[in-house]
C-alpha cells in the first residue's frame, strides 16, 4: 500500500504514532493510498523548519537567485508531467484530457508568472521639500512578510496551490502547505521537484491532514505563521480568519460562490451555450468561478433551455483515460453526498427537472464511484435552495428575466460575490451590466478567461484580498519606506 508523507525540511516524514487517513479513488472507492497524519509536532517541525530557511540561506538570496531556481521549478514539473497528471488524475478523478490541458501546465507556469513580475514590478520613490531647502527622498522597498501557511482546495489541486506558492517564493518568503486531505498526493511530489532543483531545505513544506483538531487547525493557529492564504468553502475561511485574529496576522481568503451568468436575447447563442455548458459542467463543476444561476432574456428562454439540456446529455460521463470522457466523477462519495441532497431538494422544492438529478448507471466497480448526472432545473423562485446555497456540482437552475434592472438586482441579491458572466452584443450594455455586478470579476462573452497579471478574489462572503500580478506582492510582501533626508 503506497503511503504519502508529511514533506518537512526536505525530506519525507511520517507522523509520529503511525497516524495515517485513508484515500480512496473517487472513480470506484478502491483505496490507493494512506496518507501520514500530521499532528502538532509535525505541524511545529515544518514552522520552525520553514524560518530558520527564510534566516538563513533563503533569505539571504538575491532575486535573481530565486527567479533561476523557480523557473527550474517550472522545468521539473514540465520535465516530470506525467507524474504529475497520473497524482492529479488518481486523487481528482477528472479527465486526463482536462488536467493535462489546465492543472498541470497552468500548475508549473504560476513559478515562471510571478518570477517575472517580482522582477519587474517596481515600487514607489518620491522628492519631498523641506523647510531648509536641501529637500528629502523617499523610496519603498518590500521585505517577506515570512513564514506563510498556504491552506489549499481540492478541486484543482496542483494550479490553485501553486498560484499562492509561486508568488510567496518568489517575494521570499517560506511556506508551509496543508493540501486537502481528499487531494494530498501533488503537494507532496512537489517535494521531490524542490529537492531536484536546489530549493534549500525549509523553504517549501507539507502537511497532511484536516481542519479542526487536526494539521488545519495547527497550522493556523501557530505563533510562527506570519500570514495565512486560504482557498475554500466559506465556513471554513471564516473559522481561519478568527485564527489569524490572534497577532493580527494578515489573510488572504477567497472562498464560496452562487455565481450567476446572465443571457441577454441579443447574445450570440451559440457561443452563451457553450460557455455556459462549460462554466456549469467541467471539472463536475466543482470549480469556485463556475455557474450555478443563470438568467435568461424570456424571449430566447425557451430555446435557451432546450439547448443547454441537449449539451448536458451529449457530456460523456467516464473514467479520465478514455478521451472521449467530458465528466468525470465528484471528488469523493462525502462530496457525492452532499451534491445528491440538493437534488433532493430541489425536487421537494418544486423544480422541473430539465435533465439529470440522479445518479448515472456505470459498470462494473465503478458503480461504487461519486457519480452524478450533469443536473439542470427550472421552475423554482430566486429564494430556493439550489438558488441561494453553493453545491459546487455539475448543477444549474435557469431563471427567465424580462428587464436589466430586474436581472442585475436578482444576480446581486446574493451572500456571495465572486464571478459573473454577461453575454450580449450590445456593447453599452455590457460595460453598463459589469459596472453593477458585486463581483470581483465579471466576464463579458466569455468565461474563465484569465489574465494572470490581473486582480482575482470576491466581494462579500466570497472573500478578503486581491491576488494575481502585482496584487499578490501586496499581500506576500511587507512595503517599507525609507525617508532619507538630504
Amino acid at each position: 500500500m503506497k503511503t504519502i508523507a508529511n514533506f518537512i525540511d526536505g525530506a519525507f516524514v511520517v507522523a509520529a504514532g503511525g497516524r495515517v487517513f485513508e484515500k480512496r479513488s473517487p472513480l470506484n472507492n478502491e483505496l490507493i493510498a494512506l496518507v501520514s497524519e500530521a499532528g502538532r509536532d509535525e505541524v511545529d517541525a515544518a514552522v520552525t523548519a520553514a524560518r530558520a530557511a527564510l534566516e538563513g540561506p533563503w533569505g539571504k538570496m538575491t532575486v535573481d537567485e530565486r527567479v533561476k531556481l523557480l523557473n527550474a521549478v517550472a522545468d521539473e514539473i514540465n520535465r516530470r508531467f506525467d507524474d504529475f497528471l497520473a497524482a492529479e488524475v488518481a486523487d481528482t478523478g477528472k479527465p486526463r484530457s482536462l488536467a493535462s490541458h489546465i492543472d498541470i501546465p497552468r500548475g508549473a507556469a504560476n513559478f515562471k508568472i510571478f518570477a517575472d513580475v517580482i522582477k519587474n514590478t517596481p515600487t514607489e520613490f518620491f522628492e519631498t521639500a523641506t523647510p531648509d531647502g536641501r529637500g528629502a527622498i523617499n523610496y519603498a522597498t518590500r521585505r517577506p512578510v515570512g513564514v506563510v501557511g498556504v491552506v489549499c482546495p481540492w478541486n484543482l489541486p496542483l494550479l490553485l496551490m501553486t498560484w499562492k506558492v509561486g508568488p510567496a517564493l518568489a517575494c521570499g518568503n517560506t511556506v508551509v502547505v496543508k493540501p486537502s486531505e481528499v487531494t494530498p498526493q501533488t503537494a507532496t511530489l512537489l517535494g521531490e521537484v524542490m529537492n531536484a532543483v536546489g530549493i534549500p531545505k525549509g523553504v517549501y513544506n507539507v502537511v497532511h491532514g484536516f481542519g479542526p483538531d487536526s494539521a488545519g487547525e495547527f497550522l493556523t493557529t501557530h505563533k510562527g505563521v506570519n500570514a495565512i492564504t486560504f482557498t475554500g468553502e466559506t465556513r471554513t475561511g471564516m473559522a481561519i480568519m478568527k485564527a489569524a485574529a490572534d497577532g493580527a496576522r494578515p489573510v488572504s481568503l477567497e472562498m464560496g460562490g452562487k455565481n450567476p451568468a446572465i443571457v441577454f436575447a441579443d447574445a450570440d447563442f451559440d457561443a452563451a451555450i457553450e460557455g455556459t455548458l462549460r462554466s456549469a459542467f467541467v471539472n463536475c463543476g466543482q470549480v469556485c468561478l463556475g455557474t450555478e444561476r443563470v438568467y435568461v432574456e424570456r424571449p430566447i428562454f425557451d430555446r435557451f433551455v432546450a439547448a443547454l439540456k441537449a449539451g448536458a446529455e451529449a457530456l460523456q460521463i467516464g473514467v479520465p483515460e478514455d478521451p472521449a470522457t467530458g465528466m468525470g466523477p465528484l471528488v469523493s462519495l462525502e462530496h457525492q453526498a452532499k451534491v445528491l441532497s440538493y437534488y433532493r431538494k430541489a425536487v421537494e422544492e418544486g423544480a422541473t427537472v430539465v435533465t439529470g438529478g440522479g445518479v448515472p448507471a456505470m459498470p462494473g466497480d465503478l458503480a461504487k464511484g461519486a457519480w452524478v448526472q450533469p443536473t439542470i432545473w427550472t421552475g423554482l423562485g430566486d429564494d430556493a435552495a439550489v438558488a441561494t446555497e453553493e453545491i459546487f456540482g455539475p448543477c444549474c437552475h435557469v431563471f427567465p428575466f424580462d428587464s436589466e434592472d430586474e436581472v442585475v438586482a436578482r444576480a446581486n441579491n446574493t451572500e456571495y460575490g465572486l464571478a459573473a458572466a454577461v453575454w450580449t452584443r450590445d456593447l453599452s450594455r455590457a460595460h453598463r451590466v459589469a459596472a453593477r455586478m458585486e463581483v470581483g470579476l465579471c466576464w463579458v462573452n466569455s468565461w474563465f478567461l484569465r489574465d494572470l497579471r490581473t486582480p482575482f478574489g470576491g466581494s462579500k462572503n466570497s472573500g478578503i484580498g486581491r491576488e494575481g500580478g502585482v496584487h499578490s506582492l501586496e499581500f506576500y510582501t511587507e512595503l517599507k519606506n525609507v525617508c532619507i533626508k538630504l
